[in-house]
């Protein structure tokens, strides 16, 4: 029996190690044979649990870099490793191999699916940048056989700009959370009514708004405290400065505890998980937190709103508003435990309904098998036009 075989890329080997797993071993366990194509790291060791599956780095893959050169050289990368290995299908994640992927496939006449889990720092801050991604995703787009979005706004946008075409949509609410193994800790006992932060320190996940509210409900709320817990990344231009993060620390705003990989064991001392984004697909912590049962406190934006029915399993505020943000974290720090602990249960209704890794990656493998099984004809194969669209 030949085994249809699926490529997956993506920008990082972490990506592949805090997203992909339960993935991959879907679909190893439907009998796909399974590629993974990504620049190598530290998070290489996932191969030690996903059933010797086979990973080729990527050699000119820097989700950082703008250098069209390089870009270039992964758009030809990625079609000689498509044209050696002949996957049935390619599914690509992340901004570089969505777009350069998707021409390299489309180029050797390979099916694709792209991912588009959130729309990123391009997106929120409008620069030039923003208007050549939109071309970029037009272009590479028109050749996918599906694009799948994390929630309706984004696939709403995506359409209205005409990136891509109402047949090509999927909306799948995120990547999923094992609720088995973020589940409610029982008896949970501490000192401290503690608020928390998760995910990486960049201004449009509302890092600053969080530390603006937190001065200022500080004088009120004097028995709480506040964490923090993700990646530094100063490469990334939507950075907070590492002087700020120090002078947070020094002045005891806040307890930063580093990008430890333990999030469970952060989220189970916490009462409320925080999240004052600009914008997300779907975000992956707070999914976590509610399996967790815990009250959450994020933005009215897109992504974050679908996560909360507002007064029932936590709240929404509005984006970039510290007065608002410090406001609900006081009146939650002032609710009985009987208030908070049934907020946090329908935080985890909420999870085990919606947002289960069963439901989720059931939804993906029905998508999986229908474009590999159908007759699928591609009329929109991209040509690369003599002049480069990267000039």
């Amino acid at each position: 029996m030949q085994y249809k075989k699926i490529a997956i890329v993506a920008n990082s080997t972490w990506n592949i190690y805090n997203f992909r797993q339960e993935l991959i071993k879907l679909l190893k366990h439907e009998q796909y044979k399974i590629i993974v194509i990504a620049p190598v790291d530290e998070y290489i060791h996932y191969l030690n649990g996903t059933y010797f599956t086979k990973h080729i780095a990527l050699q000119h893959l820097n989700a950082q870099s703008g250098n069209p050169i390089q870009d270039l050289r992964l758009i030809y990368e990625l079609y000689k490793i498509y044209k050696v290995e002949k996957p049935d299908l390619v599914i690509h994640f992340t901004i570089k191999p969505n777009i350069y992927g998707s021409i390299a496939a489309s180029l050797l006449k390979i099916k694709s699916i792209s991912n588009v889990t959130g729309l990123g720092y391009t997106f929120v801050n409008q620069n030039k940048l923003n208007i050549l991604l939109l071309n970029l995703y037009r272009f590479a787009f028109k050749s996918c056989r599906t694009v799948v979005f994390h929630n309706n706004e984004d696939a709403a946008l995506f359409k209205q700009l005409h990136i891509v075409r109402a047949e090509q949509v999927k909306v799948i609410e995120g990547s999923g959370v094992n609720t088995d193994f973020f589940h409610p800790r029982e008896n949970k006992k501490h000192a401290h009514f503690t608020f928390l932060f998760v995910g990486r320190l960049l201004k449009d996940k509302g890092v600053q708004e969080f530390v603006q509210a937190v001065k200022r409900c500080r004088p009120i709320i004097k028995n709480a405290e506040f964490w923090m817990v993700g990646q530094l990344n100063e490469n990334n231009p939507g950075s907070i400065k590492k002087m700020d993060l120090l002078n947070w620390v020094e002045q005891r705003i806040i307890k930063y505890f580093g990008a430890d990989k333990n999030i469970k064991h952060y989220l189970s001392q916490a009462d409320v998980l925080v999240l004052p984004s600009y914008r997300e697909g779907m975000p992956k912590a707070v999914l976590e937190a509610m399996a967790m049962g815990k009250v959450i406190i994020t933005t009215d934006v897109a992504g974050c709103r679908d996560t909360v029915v507002h007064g029932k399993n936590g709240f929404l505020v509005p984006a970039k508003d510290d007065v608002s943000l410090s406001e609900l974290m006081v009146k939650l720090y002032q609710l009985s435990d009987e208030e908070i602990q049934k907020m946090g249960d329908m935080s985890r209704d909420i999870a085990e309904q919606r947002f289960d890794i069963k439901i989720i990656l059931s939804q993906f493998l029905e998508m999986v098998n229908h474009c590999l099984n159908e007759d699928f004809k591609n009329t929109n194969t991209i040509s690369i036009p003599k002049e480069s669209i990267f000039e």
